[in-house]
């Protein structure tokens, strides 16, 4: 079974002031909800299946986005086992004045495949083709490895 896409996924939206605090600042919360939403669309397009998020790990907030920036949320699968994928997800506030982008939050978002019955079913193989893949793999096995022997404890 071969991935359909390994291309990653964008969503850009607006910030608006219900999405901010009263610093006019993102909420961590509508940031993690479009992270989570770019990471499932992503693995669906490599897949085709249906995901469940099963675990958000190694989130790094950097930076603020602010009211009237554009948030753009790229999120790429970087590591698969048997039913499971992870997104490396990474989000960049856009100043609408310059179009000027900086990194504000970075992470690793795990995916289980289910069937209709919420059942986990197998999923294609990512195949590492560079070194800069590579790093991510090792990464996000190593997450996997931690998150696995925690369950165990």
């Amino acid at each position: 079974m071969e991935p359909y896409s390994k291309e990653p996924v964008t969503l850009i939206e607006h910030i608006f002031p219900g999405d901010t605090n009263d610093h006019d600042t993102l909420f961590g919360g509508r940031l993690l909800s479009v992270m989570d939403k770019a990471g499932g669309i992503a693995c669906s397009k490599f897949a085709h299946r249906e995901f469940v998020t099963i675990s958000i790990d190694t989130l790094k907030f950097i930076a603020p986005a602010r009211q009237g920036d554009l948030l753009e949320v790229t999120g790429k699968v970087v590591f698969t086992s048997s039913h499971t994928a992870c997104t490396k997800v990474t989000a960049m506030a856009v100043n609408k004045a310059t179009w000027e982008k900086k990194k504000i939050c970075e992470g690793f978002f795990f995916f289980v495949a289910i069937d209709s019955m919420m059942r986990p079913i197998p999923i294609p193989q990512l195949v590492v083709e560079n070194d800069d893949e590579q790093l991510d793999w090792d990464k996000a096995a190593h997450i996997r490895e931690q998150m696995l022997s925690q369950k165990e404890n």
